[in-house]
């Protein structure tokens, strides 16, 4: 399944359904009066977050959704019939935003949260429903309103506990194949992960969700490379690994282009708590990496993990981190107290 994480689309809710002018006019009854029914309603537009989904890639393929028109009232007291809603199913995390691409009109962050986007208009009434003691035969009935029409984007942010960072080769993908059961492409040449990858990485024995999202280089913040189109899926991580490449002859330069990247996509994603880890130490003798665990940690201004995703060397000890500060942001867990008679 391809990956997807923003499409747009066109909505328009249903027209409601005309009232009826009409009179009953029966055989033995000598004053028959009106008896004009109501229009039906509108069927309206929902969205709905749902869960066995992680990408928008439906909307590829579809992006126009037009609820039906109420059916028009009908003589004899018959109320027309109601238009057939139209629901959008979209993963966990979807944010839906207005066509000026910049207001939200709503998160979907929870499973089964549901929200309508565009009302059906009300059915119009007939000539019965004016019917008065001074007005026995209403020659009048009400149009229907007219259906809301409305473009949408639709924005996907992955749901992740964790979230890498780091310049393109950083070892962001092996580190989390060795972590979880996600098994993003991985070879022995250069290249950049194109698409944002999940994990569900175990430590002491409990579980969070980590994303991997392809690698940034400098000036992504002005559309060089990828950009920063991925970045929104980390945005709602509690907390941020950053890899740097521990064979790189310029580790402190490589630091400092992430952390410049991030802090012009967004100051609040900047300020999120940062784990930083120097990778592929098994490649570095014992003098190299001490002369580079010193550098980068003169650069952080703080301390500094060493691990290596290919061996697992020192991995245990980042994970026991990231829990740390994944349970810091969200606080503790209340566990359920044992049932009782």
């Amino acid at each position: 399944m391809k990956f997807l994480d923003l499409a747009k689309v066109y909505i328009r809710s249903g027209a409601g359904g005309g009232g009826c002018v009409s009179f009953r006019r029966e055989k033995f009854i000598e004053f028959g009066g009106p008896d004009g029914g109501d229009g039906g309603n509108g069927g309206s537009v929902w969205v709905e977050a749902i869960e066995g989904l992680n990408t928008l890639i439906d909307f590829r393929y579809q992006q126009h959704f037009f609820a039906n028109n109420g059916q028009h009232g009908m003589g004899s007291q018959c109320t027309g019939r109601n238009g057939d809603d139209v629901l959008l199913r979209v993963p966990v995390g979807t944010e839906i935003i207005d066509e000026d691409e910049e207001t939200v009109i709503a998160d979907l962050t929870v499973v089964g949260q549901r929200v309508l986007l565009a009302k059906g208009g009300n059915g119009g009434f007939g000539n019965l429903h004016f019917k008065s003691a001074t007005n026995r035969a209403p020659n009048r009935a009400n149009p229907g309103q007219e259906g809301v029409e409305r473009t949408i984007w639709l924005r996907l942010k992955l749901i992740a506990d964790a979230g890498l960072l780091g310049l393109p080769n950083a070892g962001k993908s092996t580190f989390l194949s060795a972590v979880s059961n996600a098994r993003p492409k991985i070879a022995d040449y250069p290249f950049t992960t194109l698409f944002p990858n999940l994990g569900v990485v175990g430590v002491d024995g409990k579980e969070f969700v980590m994303a991997d999202i392809p690698g940034l280089i400098e000036g992504a913040s002005e559309g060089r490379g990828l950009g920063d189109l991925f970045l929104g899926h980390v945005e709602r991580c509690s907390v941020l690994l950053h890899l740097v490449d521990g064979t790189s002859s310029t580790i402190t330069k490589d630091y400092r282009t992430i952390i410049t990247e991030l802090e012009a996509y967004s100051p609040d994603l900047a300020d999120k708590p940062r784990i930083t880890a120097l990778n592929k130490i098994d490649a570095l003798d014992a003098k190299t990496l001490a002369s580079r665990k010193r550098s980068l940690e003169k650069a952080v201004g703080g301390p500094v993990f060493l691990m290596s995703g290919v061996s697992k060397q020192g991995v245990t000890d980042v994970l026991r981190a990231i829990w740390a500060e994944i349970q810091q942001d969200k606080g503790p867990v209340v566990e359920d107290a044992p049932w009782q008679p």
